[in-house]
C-alpha cells in the first residue's frame, strides 16, 4: 500500500472518519506547522460531540488507525454480531473490562459489538454493577455514532435501534 505524503491527504474537507480512541470526528482541513523545524501537514479532525480538536500528522494517519467510516457491510457484521448469544468468560471481572475497554478503543464496530452483546441484559439492570453499565454505555455511545454517520440518521436514533435489535428494548418504545 502507497504511503501518503505530505502533499497528498487521503482524507478531504468534510469527511468523516473514525480515529480510534475518539470514535467517529469529521476531517476540518489540512494545516501546516513547523515542528522541530520541519513542515509537517496534520488533520484537524472535530469530535463535536466530545468538544475537541485533534490534530493528526498526515503521514502518521494510516499507521494512528485513522480511517474512513465503516461500509454497509462492516456495520452489518457488527448488527449480527450484536444479535448473537453473549459469551461471557469465566475471569475476574477487572481483566474482563480491560478487554473490553481494548474492543472499544479498537474503534472497531464488530469488536464493539461483540462488547454489547456481552454485557447486554434483558431489561433488568439491577444484576449489572456501575462499572459494567459504565463500559455498556460507552460502547453503545461508540458504535451508535458509526451507525448513525453510515446510514444517515440522529445518534440518539441509532442508539435506539441498536437496543431495539439487541431486545433491550420493545420496538414501540423505541418509536
Amino acid at each position: 500500500m502507497a504511503h501518503n505524503d505530505n502533499q497528498n491527504p487521503a482524507f478531504t474537507t468534510g469527511t468523516k472518519v473514525v480515529y480510534p480512541a475518539h470514535g467517529v470526528g469529521e476531517i476540518e482541513g489540512v494545516e501546516t506547522q513547523t515542528i522541530a523545524g520541519m513542515e509537517v501537514s496534520l488533520y484537524k479532525i472535530n469530535f463535536a460531540q466530545d468538544r475537541l480538536v485533534l490534530r493528526v500528522p498526515v503521514q502518521k494517519a494510516e499507521r494512528s488507525g485513522l480511517r474512513p467510516i465503516s461500509s454497509e457491510e462492516r456495520i452489518s457484521d457488527a448488527i449480527t454480531t450484536l444479535k448473537g448469544r453473549a459469551r461471557v468468560r469465566r475471569m475476574m471481572w477487572s481483566r474482563r473490562a480491560q478487554e473490553y475497554e481494548t474492543k472499544i478503543n479498537s474503534g472497531d464496530p464488530v469488536s464493539i459489538a461483540e462488547v454489547l452483546r456481552d454485557l447486554k441484559r434483558s431489561n433488568d439492570d439491577s444484576e449489572q454493577s456501575y462499572s459494567e453499565r459504565q463500559i455498556y454505555q460507552s460502547a453503545l455511545e461508540r458504535l451508535a455514532r458509526e451507525y448513525a454517520a453510515v446510514e444517515n440518521i440522529t445518534e440518539n436514533d441509532a442508539s435506539d435501534k441498536l437496543e431495539t435489535l439487541m431486545g433491550r428494548k420493545k420496538a414501540a418504545e423505541a418509536a
